[in-house]
């Protein structure tokens, strides 16, 4: 008995289907199967829906006494990742036209993740006098990291990966969607999915 009061103790207190309607026996609710789909989808957290793999170039170049000079070339790979936040997700971004025979469903923006370079698959190029020094050759690879950061930054942000993730996306949580919709026997509901 101990046992039990601690799970009940425990035990989450939120509800996790608020919209449930009893239509009889071995009938199918839609409102129900949607919102166990939200429920399932704002458990998974984050959806990955790209991951683009690019590669920078940079150069930084410094002088001392206008006669010692030193550059470094950075050729380096990286990926970034493309993100839906899923944890925001409710019910109330869901809406089901019964007539039209529609689901909508709206979305939180893509999210870019965090730069993943491969420095074991990098490139650097030394040259000048002062590349002899190691210290001089480890500041000019953090100039250059920083700087490659910033122009992977930028490639990633180029409107053509932000709106190739954004059709993923989309393309994503519409077959999330459909997939159980036409399991419980209503393939003929449409989806659509907007940000």
């Amino acid at each position: 008995m101990a046992a039990f009061g601690l799970g009940y103790w425990i035990a989450p207190k939120e509800q996790l289907d608020t919209v449930v309607e009893h239509t009889g026996f071995l009938q199918t609710d839609t409102k129900k199967v949607l919102s166990a789909t939200v429920e399932s989808l704002r458990t998974e957290n984050k959806m990955l829906v790209l991951s683009y793999k690019g590669t920078v170039r940079v150069k930084v170049e410094r002088t001392k006494f206008w006669v010692l000079g030193a550059s470094q070339e950075l050729i380096v790979p990286g990926v970034v990742n493309y993100y839906l936040d899923l944890s925001k997700l409710s019910f109330a971004d869901v809406t089901f036209d019964e007539k039209a025979k529609l689901v909508r469903v709206k979305l939180q923006p893509v999210v870019m993740g965090d730069i993943a370079f491969q420095p074991e698959q990098a490139t650097t190029i030394n040259g000048g006098v002062l590349t002899f020094s190691q210290a001089q050759v480890d500041e000019l690879l953090k100039a250059n990291y920083a700087s490659a950061r910033r122009a992977m930054t930028a490639q990633a942000q180029g409107p053509g990966f932000v709106d190739t993730a954004r059709r993923q996306a989309i393309a994503n949580v519409q077959s999330y969607f459909e997939v159980p919709l036409r399991i419980v026997g209503q393939p003929d509901v449409k989806v659509a999915v907007t940000f």
